[in-house]
């Protein structure tokens, strides 16, 4: 049996998290980067890990001076007082006796006194963790490649015997790659900057498997934040197949008691139809049995958001005060989908949410900075994430038209779903009006049949089927011969019975309505 490799934390956990535990004790590993991409931020990370576990850590700094690498950690709150420093930073006594800036003096180079230097300080205080801050300066001290290769084998190797972990930054140019020190190190840890964003990647691991692909990286108060690229296989969790109500009896109709547990659910249709106050009604019964959900709302600010749901007789503040649910507003060009997608698993394995509901798809795509191709990738995962956690999902999904053609997804979003309820305006006789039906359901049947639908003071109200109503879809709704028991042979006959059927309905709700107060129940032959 294969003997277990020692750990080291790297003092980032989503860095430790990506190298399956962290870096592997007693070996070397190298830093890549663009100047700006953070390689010192991670170095003084590492070391300052090793200090809080009662380590003794050596910073072998060959380029910044000492009082600014301290200044600059200061700056972002890390803590460097347990840190031993060994400057080798140059200094104004190069410039002296007009002599051209070198980084090592002459007699430096030809005496390999800045390697003596770092011997005889590792063995005196023998250091378990060593950053070496540039080690490209090592160039410096070597005649030629040949022997700048020689020479930084023969180092490795030096503290390595001394029972140190390492690691060393390079410093790349296209005159002097770093692809040499790549071959010469454990592994390899590479950072960028690029206007999507910071990532972070780990190309070569020896003696163990790391999570693959781009995850994202942020500097903030406090260092390095790390957010692994989210992979839905590796999470799995044990839930009970069951289908979820809304509340609404005509809505559970539609959808053959509502939608399931575990499962995608996409509400398509255009702007201000009712999507995410459909949504919210799935949470405001999950609310009444004391589950949690979170809306992340791309779209919409949180307090319009609150403001149209109270006065829809959706308590929503009531349910944030009890923590059955959470709004959280995403703001535009600040995540990239990798940290989003973080943000969702984070929340639900912390708070144990069982629905989460993006508002909308449309938004994520513009707010989140990835390339679409990316994005569709990301909303997979995420997706299939929460469904392998056993979280039900609501997709907005906004089309751009009105009315019109119908259009199912803007984004090829059908193949995600479980679940597409669509509701759109229809115009009939010069008055807009909505209507809801079902498209698609996976895990049973559902009801075939278009229905009117309303928001109302007293929330969600959707009437009874409109047989014999066709052309919806089209968008020139109107009613066949002999569907509904009359005889017309005229349009404008039929669009006037059309018009009776609506009036009528609204008539019956309007006095329902009379008689009710907000937060009654409504009882299903209450309802149009």
């Amino acid at each position: 049996m294969q003997e277990a490799l020692e750990r080291v934390s790297t003092g980032v956990t989503g860095l430790d998290e990506v190298l399956n535990g962290g870096l592997v004790q007693n070996r070397t590993y190298m830093i890549r980067g663009q100047p700006g991409a953070g390689k010192s931020i991670l170095g003084l990370e590492f070391l300052v890990a090793g200090a809080e576990a009662g380590e003794n850590v050596m910073y072998v700094n060959m380029e910044e001076p000492e009082h600014e690498i301290r200044q600059n950690a200061a700056s972002l709150g890390i803590d460097v007082d347990d840190v031993a420093f060994l400057d080798l930073s140059p200094d104004s006594e190069f410039f002296a006796d007009d002599l051209s800036y070198d980084i090592f003096a002459p007699d430096e180079v030809e005496g390999g006194a800045v390697t003596d230097q770092i011997s005889e300080r590792v063995e005196s205080e023998s250091p378990d963790r060593i950053f070496v801050d540039p080690i490209t300066q090592m160039r410096h001290l070597s005649p030629d490649e040949y022997q700048f290769r020689k020479e930084v084998l023969s180092f490795m190797q030096f503290l390595k015997e001394q029972g140190a972990t390492v690691l060393f930054t390079s410093q790349a140019t296209e005159l002097t790659p770093d692809d040499d020190l790549q071959f010469m190190c454990d592994g390899v840890v590479e950072l960028e900057r690029t206007n999507k964003g910071r990532t972070v990647t780990v190309p070569k691991f020896r003696g163990s498997s790391t999570l693959d692909g781009e995850h994202a990286l942020r500097i903030a108060e406090g260092g390095i934040e790390v957010y692994p690229r989210l992979l839905p296989q590796q999470h799995e969790k044990t839930f009970p197949s069951e289908t979820l109500p809304s509340g609404v009896p005509e809505l559970d109709k539609l959808l053959n008691g509502g939608i399931e547990r575990g499962t995608v659910t996409i509400v398509t249709g255009s702007p201000g139809v009712g999507k995410t106050t459909t949504g919210v009604q799935f949470m405001k019964e999950a609310a009444g049995r004391g589950e949690r959900s979170v809306v992340y709302s791309f779209e919409e600010a949180k307090n319009t958001l609150v403001h149209r749901c109270e006065s829809i007789n959706i308590p929503v503040e009531t349910m944030m005060e009890k923590g059955t649910l959470e709004i959280e507003e995403v703001e535009a060009l600040r995540l990239s989908a990798t940290e989003f997608a973080h943000m969702v698993r984070q929340e639900v394995e912390e708070n144990d949410t069982s629905i989460v509901m993006i508002d909308g798809v449309e938004g994520y795509k513009q707010a989140l900075r990835d390339e679409d191709d990316e994005l569709a990738r990301e909303l997979h995962s995420v997706c299939r994430y929460l469904k392998n956690m056993g979280v039900t999902v609501i997709l907005m999904n906004e089309i751009p038209t009105v009315v019109g053609e119908f259009q199912l997804t803007q984004a090829g979003l059908s193949y995600l779903s479980d679940s597409i309820v669509f509701i759109q305006h229809i115009e009939m006789n010069s008055r807009m009006r909505k209507v809801i039906g079902v498209l698609k359901k996976r895990t049973s049947d559902f009801e075939r049949n278009v229905r009117q639908f309303r928001i109302t003071e007293y929330g969600v109200d959707i009437g009874e089927p409109l047989d014999g109503l066709t052309g919806i879809l089209t968008g020139n709704p109107t009613f066949e011969r002999g569907e509904i028991g009359f005889e017309s042979s005229s349009h404008q006959q039929a669009h006037a019975d059309t018009r009776d059927v609506f009036v009528d309905d609204d008539n019956r709700a309007g006095k329902r309505s009379a008689t009710r107060q907000p937060g009654d129940r409504v009882d299903e032959r209450d309802r149009p």
